[in-house]
């Protein structure tokens, strides 16, 4: 008789930490695939609903709620020692409110995205679709959001871009960009870093996904 698949949630977490795109991963203790690095999961037990499984995951990860939380794909055979369906999430995430997890076994850590460890159940491939599709929606909706505190700098807003696209953006054409968009509004407040002149603080207009 054939044995039926294991269904399981996957959820790649991103945060944009000292300038670069960082993804949370977790180091396995344990077979299958012991010594390697992977994403946050578990088996599905059908008790809730897949979304809730992912978001519990990421509260249990991060000790954070309330996050752009989105469906990436359903994959077969991301686990070779079985026959495996994996549903993955992506998450984004402000690291200042993560609280990571504490364990000698299983630890959680941060890795950036452009040099990551030798990972286990084709996790690489996760990630790059995960990442191609942050980026994707970078340009028409206001995901960033999640990245961000409740007030920042433009510098601030354009850091997190930056490290999501993975490459520099030219400084007036982003500042135009976003102020036509109307995503983001002034605050009326400025914050003063080091003794360069205030910098003048904006909001995202909603926290909550919208279409641009």
């Amino acid at each position: 008789m054939q044995q039926a698949p294991v269904i399981a949630t996957i959820v790649v977490i991103f945060a944009v930490i000292d300038d670069a795109l960082q993804v949370l991963l977790i180091h396995r203790s344990a077979p299958p695939e012991e010594g390697l690095w992977a994403l946050p999961g578990g088996r599905w037990d059908g008790s809730t609903g897949l979304e809730e499984a992912a978001e519990a995951k990421l509260v249990e990860e991060t000790g954070a709620r309330d996050l752009y939380l989105e469906q990436l794909f359903t994959s077969s055979n991301l686990d070779p020692t079985q026959p495996s369906l994996a549903v993955a999430y992506f998450a984004l995430i402000d690291e200042e409110l993560v609280r990571l997890r504490i364990s000698e076994e299983w630890p959680p850590a941060w890795h950036r995205v452009d040099a990551l460890p030798a990972l286990a159940f084709r996790n690489n491939e996760v990630i790059a679709q995960a990442v191609a599709r942050v980026r994707a929606k970078l340009e028409y909706t206001n995901i960033a959001y999640s990245l961000l505190p409740e007030q920042f700098t433009l510098r601030e807003l354009q850091s997190a871009y930056e490290a999501i696209e993975g490459h520099l953006l030219d400084r007036r054409n982003f500042r135009k960009r976003m102020l036509q968009t109307e995503v983001i509004e002034a605050t009326g407040e400025a914050r003063r870093d080091g003794p360069h002149r205030p910098a003048l603080l904006y909001r995202f207009t909603s926290r909550e996904p919208v279409f641009l």
